[in-house]
């Protein structure tokens, strides 16, 4: 599985969950315009098979509108600080790798 972390999500969160995902980026470090454009992150994770991650809702429109892939994982948290979406991504483990491997949804909600 990888994730590609949204700009709202903190970079310092890449080096961590590499521990639990095969490959983790930011969109601040993968060579798009910073700040990049929703499409641009949309087709850069179609592209390279990632896992959108974020707190945006424009990704769930942009999931109705196209489909998928790419998949999108919605954190529902508010604001929270790098170790709670860290744990909250961690114990979502399971249902992010059915996430992955689903041919019948793109899309998970993450509380």
């Amino acid at each position: 599985m990888k994730l590609l972390l949204d700009a709202n999500i903190s970079w310092r969160l890449v080096a961590r969950l590499k521990n639990y995902f095969e490959e983790c980026f930011h969109v601040d470090h993968i060579g798009l315009n910073v700040p990049a454009k929703d499409s641009e992150i949309w087709e850069y994770a179609e592209a390279n098979n990632c896992i959108i991650v974020t707190n945006d809702d424009d990704f769930l429109n942009l999931a109705n509108l196209k489909g998928f892939p790419p998949k999108v994982i919605l954190l529902r948290t508010g604001n929270q600080s790098s170790n709670y979406i860290e744990d909250l991504l961690i114990r979502h483990l399971k249902e992010i790798g059915e996430l992955f491997n689903s041919n019948e949804y793109g899309f998970l909600e993450v509380f």
